[in-house]
């Protein structure tokens, strides 16, 4: 068993120390306040009241749930923001509770725990899904590299090369890519090319969610297709820097 530190003043006393003082800020006046509020019909004293007596309630209560549970997968950028939204949250259900089901802090630490469950997990999925590009993709700079140097790399040729090199593989594409599945993967990457000019390239994980989102593809499949086509692309770059022209043929 630990005993407890005695801390002593200067004259060798016993230091008596102050009682905490108890953070209570869902009171019975805001229990109150939130029967009333429901009582209420104008709906101008419905915003005098919720402003004076139980917007704070809900704002704090937000806020030892999010720290509590450690809720801080968010798409807003700081825990106010994501406090207004909960209590935004809480003022569109304020007209469900039900006085005979248990007390409204009860209720309503519930559904903000539920809800912020949902958001939580819905927004750590969207930030793994992108997190993911960066992990699996081992040459981070293929898809911009190929971008890059279609428009920067001798300007006074490559645009027509890049136009080219869209053409064959469009012409060759299944036999680049036997498979269904990466020739319509391949297809994607292609149409990011067929739209270079209107694209920013410099945003790799945009790209690659746009390709997942067209062909529901996984990363490392959309990673394994732009290897290959990369291959291709310096193979026929190599051929159009020597003749000016790249041929159709395989």
């Amino acid at each position: 068993m630990i005993e407890e530190e005695v801390l002593l003043t200067k004259k060798g006393t016993v230091r008596k120390r102050k009682p905490k003082k108890a953070n209570i800020y869902f009171t019975q006046e805001t229990e109150d306040a939130i029967l009333e509020y429901l009582s209420l019909t104008n709906q101008a004293q419905r915003n005098k009241l919720f402003n004076e007596k139980i917007n704070y309630s809900f704002h704090k209560l937000a806020e030892n749930i999010i720290h509590t549970f450690k809720f801080y997968y968010t798409e807003v950028d700081t825990i106010p923001e994501l406090q207004h939204e909960v209590v935004a949250f809480l003022l569109e259900k304020l007209h469900l509770y039900d006085q005979t089901k248990g007390k409204a802090f009860s209720y309503f630490g519930t559904i903000t725990k539920r809800y912020l469950i949902l958001y939580n997990n819905a927004n750590y999925k969207k930030l793994k899904d992108k997190a993911t590009v960066e992990a699996v993709d081992e040459d981070k700079t293929i898809l911009i590299d190929i971008m890059n140097n279609g428009k920067d790399v001798y300007q006074d040729k490559t645009p027509t090369f890049l136009q080219q090199f869209t053409k064959y593989a469009d012409h060759n594409l299944f036999t680049l890519f036997p498979k269904q599945r990466d020739a319509q993967i391949a297809d994607a990457i292609l149409e990011l090319f067929r739209k270079n000019d209107n694209i920013d390239i410099f945003n790799k994980k945009a790209l690659y969610i746009y390709i997942k989102e067209i062909t529901d593809a996984s990363t490392p499949q959309i990673t394994k297709i732009i290897k290959r086509l990369k291959l291709v692309y310096i193979k026929k770059y190599n051929q159009y820097y020597e003749h000016g022209h790249i041929t159709m043929s395989i």
